[in-house]
């Protein structure tokens, strides 16, 4: 299995950027997809969750309103669209899998990560 994120990057305090996470090796449309995020000397913590056909949607409250997660189970994607980024997003964000929408991810199915810096 292997999950590989990208679209990280530098940018400004109010802007914008999209994540994408590319999965392989697994049958991606029957798992649930999230994205977490770890901040230097902070514990990994989850941003989005989407169910596996993209019906249901669950969001941190940091982020609610900001954040965008989605899905394309053809082209095995998920995506992450952050607007309105504030310096205080600034961390590693990672994909990872799970087999129901409440669990835990299981610790097999992770990305490796794609560094998020928002800053002037």
């Amino acid at each position: 299995v292997q999950l590989v994120e990208s679209g990280g990057g530098l940018v400004q305090p109010g802007g914008s950027l999209r994540l994408s996470c590319a999965a392989s090796g697994l049958t991606f449309s029957t798992y649930h997809m999230n994205w977490y995020r770890q901040a230097p000397g902070q514990e990994r913590e989850r941003v989005a969750t989407i169910s596996t056909l993209g019906r249901r949607t669950n969001y941190a409250d940091f982020v609610k309103g900001r954040f965008t997660i989605s899905r394309d189970n053809t082209l095995k994607t998920v995506y992450l669209q952050m607007n309105s980024l504030k310096t205080e997003d600034t961390a590693v964000f990672f994909c990872c899998a799970a087999v129901s929408y409440t669990s835990n991810c299981d610790p097999n199915y992770w990305g490796q990560g794609t560094q998020v810096t928002v800053s002037s």
